[in-house]
């Protein structure tokens, strides 16, 4: 990469001394036309004020007005919650979220993105709660639902202006002056007309269902919400004895939730499989699985007897009905009121063999299977469970958590005799995503919509979306889908869009779906003005049309996710304004989240977009990977690794941080997060892209040059110019592409190569016609070129590192052409011009790129410096090269001749090893033998060989073998004094050995490295001549004597000399000998 260091001393600025005062001279007599560059690459402080730059002149909102015209590109920004602070994850989604629109916008789009703020939901009820010192949903209702829903309203504020800073550091354009906001009275009548539209399709139903259900928040939860929260939990399970009625047996039932078994009231076996009663090793009698009986039993054996004898088989279907006594009397008590029979053994398929008994008890309001045997049954219904998760007082154990009850329930059952086994078991459990509760399987009133009912409908819009990955639309989402469940959306809080069903005690139902309904239904005027939250909305009723009472509404409100899920419609209060303008931006072109949205937003979108338009919602989606620590691990407060958003991007700057997360991996892979590597990225790309823009602007002021004076005559440009235009042009070409099609590691590789390309190919190599004295044609032509180039490239990474190029630009282009856009987000994408392509030349020039790479790789091996000149390089490669191209390898590598050689044997030789793996199961005796005869090979004619017959037959030790490449180790070995690399393609060979002339050569090229060091550390510009000694080396003195003129002109010296001392002195190990150089400026 260049540096600045490295422009203003070692090597860049070698020329003669004409050229240098005639720059001097022009610098001297012209004000600046550029910004004067700063060397430092903290663009913390550079993005400060590009920020101030966008926000002072509008260029967002100037990016969109300027499109106004061109096809609209729609951007969906899923709600953040404004009550919660953004952490670094919310870099990375915002990165992806900003770069797409911005690049969709220079291709022509008009691209609106409006922000949105998630407003209602538990975790706002929970952070006012903590505030005002309340706990649970008592104490809320004590405390008074207005007051508690004003405070709400106030909370959900609480980091707004904390997430508009974030937004505008990371670069992140959005409309936040008119965001949408979910808890806003238009925003809700769209929901309203939504629900109102999916009851009217019979598909929005109040059920009894088996639900899970948090008891800390008191309400359930759907089942993407669930998915949420599972953690992994060791708990104990218990194997419990049932007593058979009429007999002195029992059956063997186990259970994961020993608090469920006060609510017992039946068994259940499979009815296909084979079921045995056996006598065990502890005296009992059981009744059990067969396949199960050695894993349940097998621990009663001892030494001289069995664990059981098998009395009697049974098929499932035979057990049925068949009776045992309650476990305990509650439930027969309760079983006993109900009027229904209980206990006695129930057949189900859901029952598997492949753990437990085999026989699985029975709670309905526990567990769906559970509740199906139920209804099936027509079992009672024993809930002793309350709301809060505590076991009620019919039990033994009132008042306690149901987790909390497990331990007594089981110390309980071994003391009555009822305990066979309490195993400990791991397995995943899900917890509340908010509160972190164990959440209950519990039977609930609620509503549901009937997904079940749209289950093809959603598969097929699914099919529609362009998954980035595929696999998560194909997989983790598809099969979701394919298994969908209904949709639990209401819930029994208060802080949420109201479920807008009004309910008269003589059952009778109505869905409001408008204010103008509502008004006209209840003739209450407040109804077109009140406040659309709980408790206002609860004050409008309603006459029944059915019976003449009061209709109430009922006192759910619905999931968050549903408010979230309704934003491409609600955003524009639709249907009943904005008609057009929705029907303009759905769907969404683009839309981004992390993984952990694939049940939850993404779910929601779709959904309701199935149920409402029957389509998808959006047509592109790239999910991404979460953002873990350096080592691997989840962030968390709790763990300490977490980072801080705000931290990073003081540190590291949000360009740097933007093109960590599109380079680093595919998005939807896991990222690990560290300063370094953000670092390293900023390093290879950015710091060699602002330090060619440095080498441009330094010398574009020396020069006064002005791009506007001048043309791009490609005729009169020279090979160098051409390919850096051609790779310019197949890289736009490459990264449009990319971009297009939603393939951003690719686009951010194919920009990073070409700067790399560009910096230390092209403006290495041309550096010397930027100091030509005057501005001769060859001149303007590198000068255009890489104006050309620097320009351009920025254009194409600007989406990618919006401020960089930003600031590139102004000081590039705006500081000398004030008719060129106003910033360069309001310019359009450069277009891949194929007359300026040559892929003849970019192919040759690429040849040149590996040759010289890998004989840079043989020079590293031979530990010989670049300054050292050797005689000659071998090429052995199926192509070859114009004397143009040979130079630049030549001159790049320090060697006086390349020669393309068809063998080059004659300097490098291969040893071949057996591998191990492979030949030992096969000639393991003749392993010895083999090694020795495969070391006496000639390892040419060998390789000729193997390459010919894919093979290497020979003797060893009397045996024949026959060897493939994947039995060999082979290594390809040099002769001494040659070095030599070779891949698929070619090998280069590079004679390493010195005459006397060449080790002269290369103690002249050290003394000038070292004089250019010292010129640079000394602070000396570019253009000051000075004076050199050469003192305490006779030797070095006389090499710098002899080749003076080189050595002056290199270093811009008017006088060598030796024995003097300067006012800059430096002792030197230049290859072995010791020499104090001293320096002054004349």
């Amino acid at each position: 990469m260049i540096t600045l260091a490295l422009l203003q001393g070692r090597g860049f600025f070698e020329s003669g001394e004409d050229s240098t005062t005639n720059g001097k001279e022009r610098k001297e007599g012209r004000e600046k036309m550029y910004k004067q560059v700063d060397s430092n690459l903290n663009f913390v402080e550079r993005e400060k004020g590009i920020e101030k730059f966008w926000a002072d002149n509008g260029i967002f909102q100037k990016s969109i007005d300027s499109r106004k015209d061109g096809p609209t590109y729609t951007f969906y920004d899923g709600p953040p919650t404004a009550n919660g602070m953004p952490h670094i994850g919310h870099v990375e989604t915002r990165a992806f979220k900003d770069m797409i629109p911005r690049y969709r916008t220079m291709k022509g789009c008009m691209v609106p993105r409006k922000a949105g703020w998630d407003t209602h939901g538990l975790p706002v009820e929970l952070e006012v709660e903590k505030l005002l010192g309340l706990d649970g949903k008592e104490q809320v209702e004590e405390y008074g639902l207005a007051p508690f829903i004003d405070k709400c309203k106030e909370s959900v504020w609480k980091y707004k202006g904390m997430w508009e800073d974030f937004s505008d550091i990371v670069g992140f354009w959005a409309d936040m002056d008119d965001p949408y906001v979910t808890y806003d009275d238009n925003f809700i009548e769209s929901e309203w007309w939504a629900l109102k539209t999916i009851w009217d399709k019979k598909l929005l139903y109040k059920g009894f269902k088996i639900v899970p259900y948090c008891p800390r928040c008191g309400t359930p939860l759907s089942s993407h919400e669930v998915a949420q929260g599972y953690k992994a939990v060791k708990e104990r399970s218990a194997i419990v004895r049932f007593r058979c009625v009429g007999e002195d047996a029992y059956f063997l039932a186990w259970t994961t939730t020993p608090w469920t078994l006060p609510s017992n009231v039946a068994l259940c076996v499979n009815p296909e499989e084979i079921y045995c009663k056996v006598k065990a090793a502890d005296g009992k009698t059981y009744y059990m699985a067969q396949a199960l009986l050695d894993t349940v039993l097998g621990g009663l054996a001892e030494e001289g007897k069995a664990a059981y004898e098998v009395l009697e088989t049974y098929k499932g279907s035979q057990l049925e009905y068949k009776e045992y006594e309650p476990l305990f009397t509650c439930a027969g008590e309760a079983a006993k009121k109900q009027k229904k029979k209980a206990h006695y053994v129930t057949c189900d398929t859901y029952v598997t063999m492949s753990d437990g008994t085999g026989i699985v008890h029975i709670a309905p309001a526990f567990g769906e299977d559970d509740a199906s045997v139920g209804r099936k049954y027509e079992l009672p219904f024993v809930q002793f469970v309350d709301g809060k998760g505590n076991m009620t007082e019919e039990t033994p154990y009132g008042g306690r958590f149901v987790k909390d009850a497990d331990p007594q329930i089981l110390k309980d059952l071994e003391a009555s005799g009822k305990l066979f086994d309490a195993p400990k078991f791991e397995h995943d459990y899900p917890f509340c995503w908010r509160c972190a509760t164990p959440l209950l399987y519990y039977a609930r009133e609620s509503w549901f919509i009937k997904m079940t009912a749209v289950k093809d409908d959603l598969v097929r819009n699914n099919n529609t979306i362009n998954w980035i990955p595929q696999s998560i639309g194909e997989g983790r989402f598809g099969n979701w889908l394919e298994n969908i469940q209904d949709w639990a959306v209401s819930r029994n809080r208060y802080w949420g869009t109201p479920l807008n069903i009004w309910e008269c005690e003589c059952g009778h139902l109505h869905s409001v779906g408008s204010r103008e309904e509502l008004y006209r239904l209840s003739g209450n005027e407040e109804a077109k003005t009140v406040e659309l939250h709980r408790p206002y909305i609860d004050a409008i009723t309603i006459p029944c049309p059915e019976c003449g009472k009061t209709m109430k509404r009922v006192p759910e409100v619905i999931d968050c996710w549903f408010d979230s899920g309704a934003m491409p419609f609600a955003q524009h209060h639709y249907p009943f304004e904005n008609k057009e303008l929705f029907e303009q931006q759905f769907p969404a072109q683009f839309i981004s989240e992390a993984v952990d949205q694939t049940r939850g937003w993404f779910y929601s979108l779709l959904a309701e977009s199935t149920l409402l338009f029957n389509k998808a919602p959006y047509e592109n989606v790239i999910v991404m990977g979460l953002v873990l620590d350096e080592d691997g691990q989840k962030m968390s407060k709790s763990k300490g690794n977490a980072i801080d958003p705000f931290e990073a991007l003081k540190t590291y700057g949000a360009d740097a941080i933007r093109w960590y997360f599109y380079t680093s991996a595919a998005p939807w892979l896991p990222k690990r997060f560290s300063g370094k590597a953000v670092m390293e990225g900023q390093r290879k790309f950015m710091g060699t892209l602002w330090n060619t823009y440095a080498f441009f602007i330094l010398y574009a002021n020396i020069d006064g040059f002005d791009p506007t004076k001048y043309e791009l005559e490609y005729d009169k440009l020279p090979v160098m110019d051409k390919w850096l235009l051609s790779r310019l042009n197949t890289v736009v070409g490459e990264v449009d592409n990319n971009l297009d099609n939603y393939r951003i590691p690719e686009a951010g590789k194919a920009l990073q190569d070409f700067v790399d390309e560009m910096s230390n190919w092209y403006v290495r190599r041309s550096r010397e016609r930027f100091w030509a004295k005057g501005m001769e044609q060859d001149k303007i032509n590198a000068y255009m070129t890489l104006y050309t180039a620097l320009v351009t490239i920025c254009k194409a990474a600007a989406p990618m590192v919006p401020f960089l190029t930003e600031e590139i630009y102004q000081n590039m282009v705006r500081s000398v052409d004030a008719s060129a856009p106003e910033s360069i987000h309001l310019c359009d994408f450069p277009t891949a011009e194929e007359k300026y392509i040559d892929r003849k030349l970019e192919d040759a020039m690429g040849d040149v790129l590996d040759a010289v790479a890998m004989g840079r790789a043989c020079r590293n091996d031979a530990v010989i410096k670049n300054r050292q000149p050797l005689s000659r390089m071998y090429i052995k490669a199926d192509f070859t090269l114009e004397e143009f191209y040979t130079d630049i390898i030549k001159e790049e590598l320090n060697v006086r001749e390349v020669v393309f050689a068809e063998d080059v044997r004659d300097f490098t030789t291969y040893t071949f090893k057996p591998q191990l793996r492979t030949v030992g199961p096969k000639y393991g005796k003749q392993l010895g033998g083999i090694r020795k005869a495969l070391a006496d090979l000639d390892g040419n004619a060998a390789m000729d060989e193997l390459n010919a017959n894919e093979k290497l037959v020979f003797e060893a030790d009397g045996v024949t073998v026959e060897l493939g490449k994947e039995d060999l180790l082979i290594d390809m070995a040099q002769k001494e004094g040659y070095v030599s690399q070779e891949d698929n393609k070619l090998t280069v060979v590079l004679d390493t050995n010195l005459t006397q002339e060449l080790i002269e050569e290369g103690f002249v090229y050290e003394l000038i490295s070292k004089i250019q060091t010292m010129r640079k550390d000394a602070g000396f510009e570019v253009m000051d001549h000075i004076r050199v000694s050469f003192n305490g080396n006779e030797m070095l003195w006389a090499l710098a004597q002899k080749n003076g003129p080189v050595i002056s002109g290199k270093v811009l010296a008017e006088e060598l000399t030796c024995g003097a001392a300067y006012s800059v002195s430096k002792e030197w190990n230049v290859n072995g000998e010791t020499v104090t150089i001293a320096i002054e400026k004349v």
